[in-house]
């Protein structure tokens, strides 16, 4: 994705709907500020609200088929008129699938509503974005992001099939490890076109002659190991096989993470924490196909270092630097976008290592809560108002 100063012109509508990225970054740094603090709420036991589903299913649902899906839809409507050279999605179209989201948001969160009819509307929104994805690459003749646009597919029916066990009450582990598998494989493709091509710019500005290795034969290999990987924990997730493909995939993303100069970029922590949270995805394969194989963390603590950590980090990143770049301001980051990067970092150590710690469970649960979601918070502060306004260049 590049960075495209001006909105466009011929768009009279509110600023929010002018453009993918500014409804669904800003909801879904406000819906992480609140979901999270609410989960740990729950599980201290200080509040027990009604919900359509159990509070453990709520809260994976929630995380994975709404906070994620919200920022990979704004992601995506915003870098697909960049790969197609076609006008963004905006005005009516756009408010109309935002409201399908928070839709989403509203029947999973009350009892108002049958699990049949929650799932219809919660499940439409991934499924609308996959019609949107695939529209405009098929307009655009852009079939090289074909690939993106299968993976929003399957999302899609991850989200579908997960509604399906919870109508039958099965269990709904099996879906959810799926819709993790392709969010691993999407940071795995997205990372490895925006990280090398940002710090290129990054280092070209600089005066550097250093540049990040072109895609080669090796980042293909490095994305095929992680697919296995992935495919293999989400049908067979204690398998010993399974844990060696992820150390084996992990292995080969630090490779492919190493040619890309990311300790070059630290004077601008817009750049770098991109490859921080790169980095992020690689201790999460690391980490998780060693604690299958019987060393270190426990599972489930592994996980959260790519939930907390990889993604918030990454989604983050790419948040700030979308929002200043698309509002016509410099893409620099300052001393609050810096502490919001910081927060999620912090909040994402907590809650891979925390319950390792020997410190009570809950004090360590809530201190990483409040620093992740506190940065998502911070991100609707600071970046709210710009959001909700034109570009500067318009």
């Amino acid at each position: 994705m590049t960075d495209q100063q001006n909105e466009g012109s011929g768009y009279r509508g509110p600023a929010l709907f002018s453009y993918g990225f500014r409804p669904f970054f800003l909801g879904a740094a406000l819906f992480a500020g609140v979901a999270v603090p609410v989960w740990i709420l729950m599980l201290a036991g200080v509040s027990d609200p009604a919900l359509l589903f159990p509070a453990r299913d709520w809260h994976v649902h929630e995380m994975v088929f709404g906070f994620l899906p919200a920022v990979i839809t704004g992601f995506l409507l915003t870098a697909i008129p960049n790969w197609t050279d076609r006008p963004p999605i905006r005005g009516l179209e756009l408010m109309l699938l935002f409201t399908v989201w928070l839709a989403g948001r509203v029947v999973i969160a009350v009892t108002w509503f049958s699990p049949l009819l929650a799932a219809i509307v919660d499940a439409s929104f991934l499924v609308a974005v996959a019609g949107f994805v695939w529209r405009e690459l098929a307009a655009g003749k852009s079939w090289s992001q074909a690939p993106i646009g299968g993976v929003i597919s399957l999302y899609a029916g991850a989200n579908i099939f997960f509604h399906v066990l919870v109508v039958s009450g099965a269990a709904t582990d099996l879906p959810e490890r799926m819709a993790i598998a392709l969010v691993m494989v999407l940071v795995s493709l997205i990372g490895g076109r925006v990280i090398p091509n940002f710090t290129g710019e990054f280092l070209a500005q600089q005066g550097r002659t250093e540049q990040p290795a072109p895609f080669s034969r090796f980042d293909g290999l490095s994305l095929l190991l992680v697919g296995m990987a992935v495919t293999a924990w989400t049908v067979q997730p204690q398998a010993p096989t399974t844990g060696w493909l992820l150390v084996m995939a992990g292995l080969a993303s630090l490779g492919r993470l190493s040619r890309w100069y990311g300790w070059m970029t630290w004077r601008e922590p817009l750049v770098l924490v991109l490859h921080l949270g790169y980095g992020w995805l690689v201790l999460a394969l690391l980490v998780l196909g060693s604690s299958i194989i019987g060393i270190g963390l426990p599972p489930t603590d592994a996980v959260h270092a790519f939930t907390a950590g990889a993604v918030g980090v990454m989604t983050l990143g790419v948040m700030t630097r979308a929002s200043l770049g698309h509002t016509g301001r410099a893409r620099h980051a300052g001393p609050f976008t810096v502490l919001m990067y910081a927060l999620v970092t912090v909040g994402a150590l907590l809650r891979v290592v925390g319950p390792t710690t020997g410190l009570p469970a809950n004090l360590m649960l809530g201190l990483a809560a409040a620093c992740w979601s506190g940065g998502y918070l911070l991100f609707a502060l600071v970046y709210g108002p710009f959001l909700l306004r034109p570009a500067l260049d318009e």
